[in-house]
């Protein structure tokens, strides 16, 4: 317990009053110590008296794993057990630092229990946890502030995000493939043979099997289609530079969430997926797999994959990998650079890669950069700025075309457009088959 705010401005103002007083009539010694008394033993009553009311319940309730970049409901119900509940219940959380405490929302009923709920937004991938609970309320008189401190002692896992998963949404982009439109497409162009169709008005007539149509006395098409088991592997940049905040939380997470949204692409087409990730040094490899069986394995994996602060070794990186791999695949890279000078390594080793493999090199364009460039103000500040934002612009936008020079399939996307624009990317490589 703790002297409330109404307190210390009462025994202020009793203090300004004995001085006052004191000062101007000597004889009032007497009223105020009086005054004194009453104070105090108003005090201890307001004390005893809190102290003895009516017992309290208090259950929580935390989710046991949550999504990166996703906010996680941490519930606080406090039920009466003996007396009424106090007015005015304030509660506190003490959580990990990863836990950022958000919006909170209070109900009470009448005579019921006092339901509190916080939204925990998850920035980083791991287990982290609540550990206390504060709950703090004013006495009957308001002269004392109640605190109690309760264990919660819960925790959440934090784990990569596959919303676009669970949702069907990466399923309904890869749709066409199966049939639609895009299916169309690829069984007309594709280079592995499908079924025969009976020959029809409209069709290519170089499709016809010339062979089989003697035998059966009748014009016959070869309808092919685009080949499967493709191999794709999924390559993560964990270096220092991933591990900067964009949008709330770090590049390398959203770099996982649309590695994962890829895998589950791949798997519903027909292909093999693996995965590696390097920073100074190489460190995880994943052989591909077929994609469905391939995605438990690697959630499993990039839910563990640490942040690190040491500086991308892309030559190693890529040459460790392009000696792992045994056929020509689909790599998609997910890394970032500063600027031109500090690419260049970078753009000469995934040149080496692209003679044998198609690339899809994925970088995370900051929205703040486009604000920058066109400020609202005309402060020098504003200007200066600009100017630097522009200038990493045109450095981006240079290596970008150097690389798509070179055969890469570069996508300099948003945030919050990586996962579908990746997505679209793959279906339009399947679609032309490009691997």
């Amino acid at each position: 317990m703790r002297p409330s705010s109404h307190l210390i401005a009462l025994v202020l103002a009793m203090a300004a009053l004995t001085v006052i007083v004191s000062v101007w009539w000597r004889d009032m010694s007497m009223p105020l110590v009086f005054l004194w008394v009453v104070l105090a033993v108003v005090t201890a009553g307001d004390l005893v008296f809190t102290a003895l009311s009516g017992r309290m319940a208090v259950d929580v309730d935390l989710p046991p794993q949550g999504f990166v970049g996703h906010a996680a409901p941490f519930t606080v119900v406090i039920n009466r057990q003996k007396g009424k509940l106090p007015e005015g219940i304030d509660i506190r959380l003490d959580a990990a630092p990863e836990l950022v405490i958000g919006e909170r929302r209070m109900e009470r009923a009448e005579s019921g229990p006092v339901k509190a709920s916080f939204d925990l937004q998850l920035t980083r991938r791991g287990q982290f946890s609540v550990r206390e609970l504060w709950l703090k309320w004013p006495s009957h008189l308001r002269l004392i502030d109640r605190i109690v401190r309760l264990p919660v002692a819960r925790e959440i896992s934090v784990i990569p995000d596959i919303s676009p998963v669970l949702s069907g949404a990466i399923k309904t982009q890869i749709l066409p493939l199966e049939a639609g439109q895009k299916d169309l497409r690829l069984r007309g162009e594709g280079s592995e043979f499908h079924q025969l169709r009976e020959f029809a008005a409209g069709m290519d007539p170089r499709s016809i099997d010339w062979k089989r149509s003697a035998r059966m006395r009748n014009l016959v098409v070869r309808e092919m289609r685009a080949e499967k088991n493709h191999q794709i592997i999924l390559c993560v940049d964990s270096g220092r530079l991933m591990a900067e905040q964009l949008g709330g939380f770090t590049k390398l997470d959203r770099a996982i969430n649309a590695a994962l949204a890829m895998c589950w692409a791949g798997g519903l087409a027909g292909d093999l997926v693996g995965f590696y990730s390097f920073d100074s040094r190489p460190r995880l490899f994943v052989p591909a797999l077929p994609g469905r069986t391939a995605f438990q394995r690697l959630q499993t994996v990039c839910a563990e994959l640490r942040y690190e602060t040491q500086e991308t070794n892309h030559t190693l990186g890529l040459t460790h990998l392009s000696g792992r791999l045994k056929r020509r695949s689909l790599i998609v890279i997910f890394s970032d650079f500063v600027d031109s000078i500090t690419a260049e390594l970078m753009i000469e080793n995934i040149q080496v890669l692209a003679r044998h493999h198609f690339i899809v090199y994925v970088a995370l364009r900051d929205p703040m950069l486009a604000k920058l460039t066109e400020p609202e103000e005309t402060t020098l500040d504003a200007i200066a700025r600009s100017v630097a934002a522009r200038q990493i612009v045109q450095e981006r936008r240079a290596v970008m075309e150097k690389l798509a020079r070179l055969g890469v399939l570069c996508l300099d996307s948003t945030p919050e457009a990586l996962t579908s624009d990746l997505i679209a990317r793959y279906i339009e490589i399947k679609s032309r088959e490009m691997i």
